[in-house]
């Protein structure tokens, strides 16, 4: 079980890339990660925004809850929209960027946001 937030601003969503050295290193993502014990997603989306960026987040509409499995691994991914407040700090990831919805799929994503972009953020 993890997250995903889909903050907006200004007509754009944040990606993050990941370290290169890092498991799908340089490859970028939604921000979010995994639940733990006894964490609800909203609390899990909440510690991983001021863990990885430094910003306190506002938890808002669960939009998605998509299941993901390749031969590696199974996910179910809570996606949130998420608004934040506080500068962003580079804690855990190499760039962000704020991205175009409808160029988002032009990115080198990891595979699980692939499928996050096209179910959630595409037009279909």
């Amino acid at each position: 079980r993890v997250t995903a937030a889909i903050i907006r601003r200004k007509g754009k969503i944040l990606l993050a890339r990941r370290k290169p050295g890092k498991p799908m290193g340089s490859k970028w993502e939604f921000p979010g990660g995994k639940i733990g014990p006894g964490e609800s997603p909203e609390e899990c989306l909440e510690r991983e925004l001021k863990e990885e960026f430094s910003v306190e987040a506002r938890i808002g509409e669960l939009i998605g809850a998509i299941r993901f499995t390749n031969r590696d691994v199974r996910l179910h991914i809570f996606v949130y929209r998420v608004r934040v407040s506080g500068e962003f700090t580079l804690n855990e990831h190499e760039a962000i960027r704020w991205v175009l919805p409808d160029s988002i799929l032009d990115y080198n994503l990891v595979d699980s946001d692939g499928v996050v972009a096209r179910e959630l953020l595409t037009p279909r």
